[in-house]
């Protein structure tokens, strides 16, 4: 499958992660963080068991081999999780997903990955893009918060830790793409094999996560069933976050230096559902943006089409 269409499915998947994630992260439950790590770890899980039923031919080595991708994007996670508690979605999202765009360029001067005049623009429109939307998200109109109904305590959204948390995902995040790109790339291990590391690694996380939120914490944890849905919207999330982990490993495979900016794009989209199912609100400049990051995707969609 095409690089563009598998990071248009990752882009997709992720963005729901991203909303079902924050609606099950609440300011409130300290252990959130570690709940949607259980939740994801479970997911991938089985995901990974379906994987190696189907023939994928995993070795407990990938596991080693994969280990700096991983340790990069569940370090990440977790402290992506941790800025849920306390950051609005629209403002934390924008700042974690530059790291694509800085995963590409990393690719193409610490790499050598190739990209012609016509990408470079569509990879500089992207960018663009997103360090906008999270410069105006940051200098919004508090009265316009207020008006869409967002109750954040205002001192976590403009503390430190509003921007210490996400550039610290940004940075983890970017580098575990980095490794991705030269593990991939230079044919180390397989994409499949990867991504079923990948999951086990994260699924040893979750056991980890339950037995810290179980005995340590002593905090009650119930799976969801008919008769109690507080964790549903984490297991949500998780489907999405695996959906698009899954599309996410062949596309950096096949194109990590053009794959990886695409799919920081995401963000914009979780933008968009925050404001719609979340009651904030968009204005002309976030339309803009949004618009300006689709013009880079559809960019780099006909260059690749004029190569190939």
């Amino acid at each position: 499958m095409n690089w563009l269409i598998l990071s248009i499915i990752a882009l997709l998947f992720w963005s729901g992660s991203d909303l079902f994630s924050k609606i099950g992260s609440r300011p409130d439950e300290k252990t959130s963080h570690w709940r949607m790590v259980i939740a994801v770890g479970i997911v991938m899980g089985i995901h990974a068991l379906i994987e190696i039923i189907g023939g994928v031919e995993f070795t407990p080595a990938d596991m080693i081999t994969y280990l700096p991708a991983s340790a990069c994007y569940i370090s990440s996670m977790v402290l992506g999780y941790v800025g849920l508690r306390y950051i609005e979605l629209s403002l934390s999202t924008p700042i974690c997903n530059c790291s694509g765009a800085i995963a590409g360029i990393m690719c193409f001067f610490l790499l050598g990955q190739e990209m012609n005049n016509i990408q470079i623009f569509g990879v500089v429109l992207i960018v663009i893009a997103i360090i906008s939307i999270g410069f105006i998200e940051q200098h919004d109109d508090p009265e316009l918060r207020e008006a869409s109904g967002l109750k954040q305590d205002i001192k976590y959204r403009k503390s430190v830790l509003a921007f210490v948390l996400p550039l610290m995902y940004c940075f983890l995040d970017a580098l575990g793409t980095f490794a991705d790109a030269m593990l991939l790339d230079t044919g180390r291990i397989p994409e499949d094999r990867a991504n079923v590391a990948y999951e086990i690694t994260f699924f040893i996380m979750a056991i980890c996560g339950y037995i810290f939120v179980r005995f340590v914490k002593k905090e009650k944890y119930s799976f969801p069933h008919p008769k109690n849905m507080h964790e549903a919207p984490k297991y949500v999330g998780a489907l999405c976050e695996t959906a698009g982990q899954f599309a996410y490993v062949y596309a950096i495979g096949a194109n990590a230096v053009l794959a990886a900016p695409v799919i920081s794009a995401y963000c914009l989209l979780s933008v968009i559902w925050s404001r719609l199912l979340l009651h904030e609100k968009l204005e002309l400049k976030h339309y803009l943006m949004i618009g300006l990051a689709i013009t880079g995707i559809v960019i780099l969609g006909v260059a690749e089409g004029l190569e190939g």
